[in-house]
């Protein structure tokens, strides 16, 4: 069976600069990609509820909840994982540095080193326990896909490269949407800037497809420095 990358949910920003926007008009929510390498199904992001995720992935792919193998996080943003306890049954994936630096920050904050908090401890020790139940990704997740480091937006956000006829890379927030991309824009709150830039150009150096963090899927026509 030939490699298959499907939309599950279209993502959007809250407030797209590109769009004369001058305040937050929607809820964000991240783009849903499911890969089908071979038998193993491969959902990547999971932002939307549990009830309306369950139901596009029945919509798009007639698919249900316990049928995915591995979902896997670009980064662990919560809009990238509004319904990650969806999955139970898979096996739940990201990046080893974003692991660890995750990992780090938040047992920081638990343990009182952060300074004043914007959380309680009982929601960052939850957030805690969650990250606990991930693991590292391997540097190949099937045959055909590949983890596709890309820090820089976050410590350890990763895309993922898909290997078919055409390179197709499931960007996360390094390349946020298309107007992003025609406009060689990182994302603003990149936390490591310099490199966010430097993963946005590898990207298209490397991909025939991008699917953003926040929209559709597109042709990667320009090549930037």
């Amino acid at each position: 069976m030939a490699v298959r990358v499907e939309i599950i949910s279209i993502g959007t920003l809250s407030r797209n600069p590109f769009w004369s926007e001058s305040g937050a008009g929607r809820a964000s929510h991240a783009t849903t990609t499911l890969i089908r390498d071979g038998q193993t199904h491969i959902l990547v992001d999971p932002s939307v509820p549990a009830d309306l995720m369950a139901h596009r992935l029945d919509e798009r792919m007639g698919l249900r909840p316990e049928q995915i193998d591995v979902v896997f996080l670009t980064s662990f943003r919560p809009v990238h994982r509004r319904s990650l306890t969806l999955f139970k049954n898979a096996e739940w994936l990201i990046s080893e540095v974003e692991h660890k630096a995750i990992s780090a920050h938040l047992s920081t904050l638990v343990n009182g080193g952060g300074g004043e908090l914007e959380t309680s401890y009982e929601e960052l020790s939850e957030e805690l326990a969650l990250l606990g139940q991930t693991k590292a990704a391997d540097d190949k997740i099937s045959p055909a896909v590949h983890l596709f480091p890309s820090h820089g937006v976050t410590p350890g956000s990763a895309a993922l490269l898909v290997v078919q006829s055409q390179a197709t890379i499931i960007a996360g927030d390094t390349i946020l949407t298309r107007e992003h991309y025609e406009h060689g824009r990182i994302y603003e709150r990149a936390v490591d800037p310099a490199t966010a830039r430097e993963s946005f150009v590898e990207i298209t150096e490397v991909a025939d497809l991008i699917v953003p963090g926040h929209g559709n899927i597109f042709l990667a026509d320009r090549r930037f420095e």
